[in-house]
C-alpha cells in the first residue's frame, strides 16, 4: 500500500479487511496477513485523526479572556 493513499481509501481499505475477517474464510497464514495489514491502516489512520483533531485545537483555543486564539496552520500542512 501507498503512504500517498488519503484516509479515506485507508479506512475503505481498514473496512474490506475486517469484512473478510469475520467471513473466516482464510487460513491462518493469510487471516494473520490481513489483521497485520490492519493495525497497520489502523495505527496510520488515528495518527492522521490525531494529526487533525491537534490542528482543530489550534484554531479553536481560547484565552483567559474568552478570546478565541488562532495560529497560522498553513505551514503544518504536509503536501
Amino acid at each position: 500500500m501507498s503512504k500517498d493513499q488519503t484516509f479515506e481509501k485507508k479506512i475503505k481499505r481498514l473496512e474490506e479487511i475486517v469484512n473478510q475477517l469475520e467471513e473466516g474464510d482464510y487460513g491462518i497464514e493469510e487471516t494473520l496477513k490481513l489483521f497485520q495489514e490492519g493495525m497497520k491502516l489502523s495505527k496510520e489512520c488515528k495518527k492522521i485523526l490525531d494529526d487533525v483533531e491537534l490542528r482543530v485545537n489550534k484554531v479553536l483555543g481560547v484565552d483567559e479572556d474568552e478570546n478565541v486564539i488562532t495560529e497560522n496552520f498553513d505551514d503544518d500542512i504536509q503536501s
